[in-house]
């Protein structure tokens, strides 16, 4: 399974951006899936994450600013930032995850995009 990212840029603070992670080599409904992001000199932390059942939990600091969700059709899934302020500069992963609940867990990454809020 690999996991490529895209769709990071510059914005200005208070604009969007949209971040997309394509999965591939396997299918994306059998995953939990998450976006991370990890900011200079900052450990990586969670910021979403979509079930396969399509709940989705945010962290705090996401403020009801972002959206995850799937197109399973596509392998993809999605990142909608709205309203994105300084702080939310970071490169951010996706994250595939599967528990097989037989003692066999699956987890897989992706590289990163970067994602920059300046004026």
């Amino acid at each position: 399974v690999q996991l490529v990212e895209s769709g990071g840029g510059l914005v200005q603070p208070g604009g969007s951006l949209t971040l997309s992670c394509a999965l591939s080599g396997g299918a994306l409904s059998l995953y939990v899936m998450y976006w991370y992001r990890q900011a200079p000199g900052k450990k990586r932390e969670q910021v979403a994450r979509v079930t396969r059942g399509g709940i989705t939990t945010y962290e705090e600091f996401v403020e009801s600013r972002f959206t995850i969700s799937t197109n399973n059709a596509k392998n993809t899934v999605y990142l909608q930032m709205n309203s994105l302020k300084p702080e939310d500069k970071a490169i951010y992963f996706c994250n595939a995850n599967q528990n097989t609940g037989m003692g066999e867990e699956y987890d897989y990454w992706g590289r990163g995009t970067q994602d920059t809020v300046s004026s």
